[in-house]
């Protein structure tokens, strides 16, 4: 249920949309140099990743999305862990959680801003996968 094929699969590990092959990223979310930033289109099934100029604007609304579940969860492990914390020990656990993942939030917050628009096409992976054995 959670290979090639579904979403999740391109979401999480940041492949791409259509052929769930190709890196959807120019590298790794926590390489500086190249934060975040978005490769101009996949090197197996050639899909041009932004469909207009300023597309990925959209995903800081993911992004925010994103950020608030993982708010919610920390704060729901925390609580159900049983720890008597005063709430700003809470705001701050939240805060370093968020930090830290903020790049991996901006990724994924892309990768599901694109899976919005890009269908998954089973046949054209078939089809680069065999032209590539």
């Amino acid at each position: 249920m959670f290979g090639k094929g579904f979403k999740l699969y391109s979401i999480l590990f940041l492949k791409c949309p259509r052929c769930h092959e190709g890196d959807f990223l120019e590298s790794h979310p926590y390489t500086f140099s190249d934060f975040n930033k978005v490769k101009e289109r996949c090197e197996n099934c050639e899909l041009k990743y932004s469909i207009e100029p300023s597309f990925y604007y959209g995903s800081m609304y993911v992004s925010y999305g994103v950020g608030i579940a993982l708010a919610v969860v920390v704060f729901a492990t925390l609580y159900l862990l049983g720890l008597d914390l005063q709430p700003l020990t809470i705001f701050f656990s939240i805060l370093t959680t968020l930090v830290l993942l903020m790049p991996y939030i901006g990724a994924i917050s892309k990768s599901i801003w694109a899976n919005l628009f890009f269908k998954y096409d089973k046949e054209l992976a078939i089809k680069v996968k065999q032209s590539q054995t």
